[in-house]
């Protein structure tokens, strides 16, 4: 996972964690077993590596509130 996001650094992406817990931003680094992630209100989100489930990058480029919470429901 961790070489997967280093290759999505600056690129928009979703992430699904356990917990069905859906974020939104765009990858910044990855370092120490997480991945640093930053919406375009440059609100900052630290995510563990070992909680995430699935990473696609996002399909849509409809503006979005921050982070999303919740399961993704256009995917």
């Amino acid at each position: 996972m961790e070489e997967l996001l280093n290759g999505m650094t600056g690129k928009r992406v979703d992430v699904l964690c356990s917990g069905a817990v859906s974020l939104r931003g765009d990858v910044v680094k990855v370092t120490n077993g997480l991945v640093e992630m930053r919406d375009e209100d440059d609100q900052t989100c630290f995510i563990a590596l070992d909680k995430i489930v699935v990473v696609w990058e996002a399909r849509d480029k409809e503006p979005r509130a921050g982070f999303l919470a919740g399961a993704m429901n256009k995917h």
